[in-house]
């Protein structure tokens, strides 16, 4: 089965207790074995990648963290399991001031090249895997980030984006997650521009591609595969920039796929 697949992890492969269902499990390892390239896309960093892609037994191929801007290649030859292949960083310094401005009692995360992690205060329970380093909002400023994050615990997700989409970020990619949480990339990065980078690679044709998600952050990945799948449970325009709709994630959409996928690719 020479297709690419192209799965976000939030409320696609996980639900919202981050449970994979063996229905999910299963749909999964049936796809790989049928010889599909399941690529997990996310905007987890590296740290919060790995864990779920040991959990689906995805030991071989490609993976894009960090919203594309982290690739990691999968071997089950090297140290780790896995090395990082690109990475693409920007200066934070501008877009953290500007924010830092407009949200001065927000959260604040920046993650480098080699996927260390900063923050400007513990984020709430939960929301990140591993213990980042505590430092200065001055501190997050210096040297190059693969990515930012901003978390306002404070504020509604309507309040939050109005505030965004008021301040006018300027030389960034960025996303609204379902809370009051915004992550910023290099411009012109997302998970589609790593995918296709993937996709070249694999030499899979543009259009033997999947993928599903449920994000805001998923909408260029719809948009750029040939058969865009949103969850369920997605937002108006995150199902508006999608192919077709599954079931939400509570009801195992991304196994549906997967199953359709190999019921009509055998």
């Amino acid at each position: 089965m020479k297709l690419l697949v192209a799965l976000d992890i939030d409320g696609t492969v996980l639900d919202h207790d981050e449970v994979i269902t063996e229905r999910v499990r299963t749909a999964v390892a049936d796809a790989v074995a049928a010889g599909a390239h399941v690529v997990i896309a996310t905007g987890r960093s590296l740290e919060g990648t790995v864990p779920v892609l040991d959990r689906l037994g995805i030991v071989e191929g490609w993976a894009v963290c960090s919203n594309g801007a982290m690739t990691l290649r999968l071997d089950p030859l090297l140290d780790k399991g896995y090395e990082i292949s690109d990475v693409v960083t920007f200066d934070p310094g501008p877009v953290l001031t500007i924010l830092r401005e407009h949200l001065p009692t927000a959260l604040y995360l920046v993650e480098d090249e080699t996927a260390r992690r900063k923050v400007t205060a513990a984020f709430p329970d939960g929301e990140l895997s591993g213990e980042p380093l505590v430092v200065p909002f001055e501190e997050l400023k210096a040297g190059p980030a693969t990515r930012v994050v901003v978390r306002s615990p404070q504020s509604t997700p309507e309040d939050f984006l109005a505030v965004v989409e008021r301040v006018g970020l300027h030389g960034v990619s960025y996303a609204v997650g379902w809370t009051a949480w915004l992550d910023l990339a290099p411009d012109g990065v997302s998970k589609a521009s790593a995918l296709e980078v993937v996709r070249e690679r694999l030499g899979v044709a543009p259009q033997d591609t999947v993928a599903v998600g449920d994000g805001r952050n998923d909408v260029e990945m719809l948009a750029w595969a040939a058969r865009g799948v949103a969850m369920g449970q997605a937002v108006p325009e995150v199902r508006a920039a999608a192919d077709e709709v599954t079931a939400p994630v509570e009801e195992d959409g991304v196994a549906v796929v997967l199953e359709d996928l190999l019921a009509h690719r055998r």
